[in-house]
């Protein structure tokens, strides 16, 4: 091949890498049908029976729940000094709240032997992503019957989330693919696994996936590549890892690819800049021999 060919090539390969279709790899994995079915595993629960009511003053908006369980007492839902009356809607209205008073009664849920009582819910804040409820902020006063003593109970509510853990063959090794993005709350710049948010209530795991990947990577993965790797935990797990319980409700789904790509989409990935610019996210990518993971990132996912 002649230089002016080589250079032509890299050419190519360049400009058409935005969302270039990584090739198809056979996994020895059970059947996505199975991965699906586990999956699905859910305890149902009984509709919620509530009440709004409002009194003359905004700052103390409240709102009555009671549950569908036995001997349930009704719980009182607070607004917080400050919360608008649009806010205290969304928040007991919205799928992160309805999700959480689920959780409190499914069969492992901390309602369902008895032993505890939810009193009151404090809504303290809410912050938006357009229409929808991005994050909720609330305490839930929970008693231990047997000691009358308070549990934690601040909660931050963020919902369903998903990660992509990608692997490239390429030149005899295999090479990771993390991003570098900017992290307020640590404080710090971190690389992570390319994972986001459930934008919708539809619980599309693995759309969301490759999604997030397009976003902060620049590649296009094909769905039925995808390898939920949470689907392989116990169904009372929910199939999901849950990172930071103490004070968050998130939920993880783990994916797996691998595919195998030439040398200079290796190069090409390094270093390239993505993320929606427009949404402030500043991402980096950067391609890790896979051997070497484990020691160069704190993601949990990890």
């Amino acid at each position: 091949m002649t230089h002016v060919t080589h250079q032509n090539h890299l050419l190519q390969a360049s400009m058409s890498l935005r969302f270039f279709k990584l090739p198809k790899r056979i996994n020895v994995l059970p059947s996505h049908t199975w991965l699906h079915t586990t999956r699905s595993h859910r305890t149902a629960t009984r509709p919620l029976c509530s009440k709004m009511s409002f009194d003359s003053s905004p700052s103390t908006l409240t709102h009555s729940i009671t549950l569908p369980i036995p001997l349930s007492q009704p719980v009182h839902v607070l607004a917080a000094p400050g919360l608008t009356e649009t806010e205290f809607r969304n928040a007991i209205e919205s799928s992160l709240f309805k999700q959480w008073l689920h959780n409190l009664q499914t069969e492992t849920g901390i309602l369902a032997n008895g032993d505890m009582l939810l009193k009151q819910v404090l809504i303290q804040g809410v912050d938006m992503f357009g229409k929808r409820i991005g994050f909720l902020k609330f305490k839930a006063d929970i008693i231990d019957k047997e000691t009358r003593k308070k549990v934690p109970g601040i909660v931050f509510a963020r919902g369903p989330a998903v990660a992509v853990l990608i692997l490239l063959d390429s030149g005899g090794e295999t090479y990771a693919i993390l991003t570098e993005q900017v992290r307020v709350p640590t404080g710090r710049v971190i690389l992570e696994l390319p994972a986001g948010m459930l934008d919708d209530d539809k619980g599309d795991f693995v759309g969301t996936a490759v999604r997030e990947v397009e976003e902060e990577i620049g590649i296009h993965l094909n769905l039925d590549d995808m390898i939920d790797l949470t689907a392989f935990l116990d169904p009372s797990t929910g199939c999901r890892v849950i990172p930071s319980p103490g004070g968050c409700d998130e939920e993880i789904s783990l994916f797996l690819y691998k595919g195998s790509v030439e040398k200079e989409i290796i190069m090409h990935l390094q270093g390239k800049e993505t993320g929606l610019r427009e949404h402030g996210e500043i991402i980096k990518v950067r391609v890790v021999p896979y051997r070497e993971l484990w020691r160069i990132t704190a993601d949990v996912m990890v």
